[in-house]
């Protein structure tokens, strides 16, 4: 079922309802009103009667006479009055008796004072009438007829008016969800037109700042940033490519040359040596792709625990150390920096990958292949700078020099795939963190800031 019709058939309920609330509660108040109001009038024509009984010079035939001519034409109220015998001294029809009053309800009337009750369709009201000293009951009975006639007149219409109206309900609610939802069924139709190839496609905006607005504006935001991953996930297929296809033809081009003609000893060992470098090249890369994969799981998917940053950081000292032994690496972690500060949530194999990445970066484009890691604190953050001299980085590679496979002209001369920072700032992300470069002086620095908790 479509929204519309859902909306449409929701409002009419909700519309029936109340109008079934309202209908009910007029009617019900209508009929107690009735009921109130001819129990008055039963009152004051019993009154009326007692008072034309013992006031006036009429005779009783009379009256009997008054009676029946009224009940030709109206519903008479039917009046007996009994002393405090009990006995009957005046009836306006004893032949037709309504009510036959009864000793105990004579007996309650003059215990009561006055009383109320229904008899089939008849309104029945007892009371207590004072003359010359005496105390008689009297009894009033009569049948509402134009009462009734009027609830019934009021039933009719009160049905007919909420059919109506629920009809003219229904249709307004079409109209109105039509009109509302018009704008969401153009949106359905520019999103069908939206393919892979055509991200470049847009949801219509307006200035309204309603709920569909908002969803047209957030939609649209998806799609930028859909857009954006396409094209860096096709920049970074082709650089991968790339990548590949360089150290994969050499290794070709190294072998093919070494099968078509005899070669020393030496040529075939110069030969190998440089197909393993390139291999061993190649395996750096798929090493570091396979980290970058890792780096992009689902946060929720990576395993956290506590990890201790200073042990980190010796592990990757000792480790870039040992495989070149020209890099001289020194850490420097203050006095200030309080244990618990280093203890940081995150992936300790992760954390290794960066830190790896940002001292290799460190000592290969120092002259003279150093690193100092220096660790400081405050009372919400802790840095650690991995600080190199050399040359400064221009202001232009800085903007792009956490950009995939971003190489600027100073890099090229040294061996890598620009990965490694890309990589290294992801993974700081990961851990809710940030990493800035400075360059200046002939000195660089990559900063990691983590809060502390």
């Amino acid at each position: 079922m479509k929204i519309r019709t859902r909306l449409t058939l929701l409002f009419t309920l909700i519309t029936a309802m109340l109008l079934s609330i309202y209908s009910i509660s007029i009617y019900y108040s209508s009929k107690e009103a009735r009921e109130k109001s001819f129990f008055s009038e039963l009152q004051n024509e019993a009154i009326a009667k007692a008072d034309l009984f013992f006031r006036s010079s009429l005779p009783e035939q009379e009256m009997h006479k008054l009676y029946k001519n009224n009940t030709r034409t109206l519903n008479e109220v039917q009046v007996a009055i009994y002393n405090s015998d009990k006995q009957l001294i005046y009836h306006d029809d004893a032949k037709v008796d309504y009510v036959k009053e009864t000793p105990e309800m004579l007996s309650q009337i003059f215990q009561k004072k006055k009383i109320n009750f229904f008899l089939n369709d008849l309104q029945v009201i007892g009371m207590v009438y004072h003359y010359e000293g005496k105390t008689y009951a009297v009894t009033a009975a009569a049948y509402d007829k134009y009462g009734y006639d009027y609830l019934t007149h009021l039933f009719t219409i009160s049905i007919i008016s909420f059919f109506s109206i629920l009809i003219l309900i229904y249709l307004a609610g079409i109209f109105l969800s039509k009109k509302t939802l018009s704008p969401l069924s153009e949106m359905v139709t520019q999103i069908k037109k939206i393919t892979a190839g055509k991200l470049q496609l847009r949801l219509k905006t307006t200035k309204e700042k309603d709920e569909l607005n908002e969803l047209a504006q957030n939609f649209n935001g998806m799609l930028e940033r859909l857009e954006n991953s396409f094209d860096s996930q096709k920049h970074f297929v082709s650089n991968i490519s790339h990548e590949l296809r360089t150290p994969l033809s050499a290794i070709i081009t190294e072998l093919e040359l070494a099968s078509e003609k005899e070669k020393t000893k030496e040529e075939y060992q110069e030969t190998i040596r440089y197909a393993l470098e390139d291999a061993r090249n190649m395996v750096k890369l798929s090493n570091s792709l396979m980290d970058l994969a890792k780096a992009s799981y689902d946060p929720n998917e990576i395993s956290f625990t506590e990890v201790r940053l200073d042990e980190v950081l010796l592990e990757s000292y000792t480790k870039i150390t040992k495989e070149n032994s020209e890099y001289k690496v020194s850490l420097n972690i203050e006095d200030s920096v309080e244990e618990h500060q280093l203890i940081v949530q995150g992936n300790e194999y992760l954390l290794q990958v960066a830190f790896n990445n940002l001292i290799d970066n460190a000592c290969k484009y120092s002259p003279k292949h150093t690193c100092l890691i220096d660790v400081k604190s405050n009372s919400k953050i802790l840095k650690i700078s991995f600080i190199n001299t050399g040359n400064n980085i221009n202001d232009e590679d800085l903007q792009h020099i956490f950009e995939p496979f971003y190489r600027s002209e100073t890099s090229r001369q040294e061996k890598g795939h620009g990965i490694g920072l890309f990589l290294t700032e992801k993974i700081i992300t990961l851990h809710h963190a940030k990493i800035t470069v400075a360059s200046d002086q002939n000195e660089t620095a990559f900063t990691v800031i983590f809060d502390i908790i």
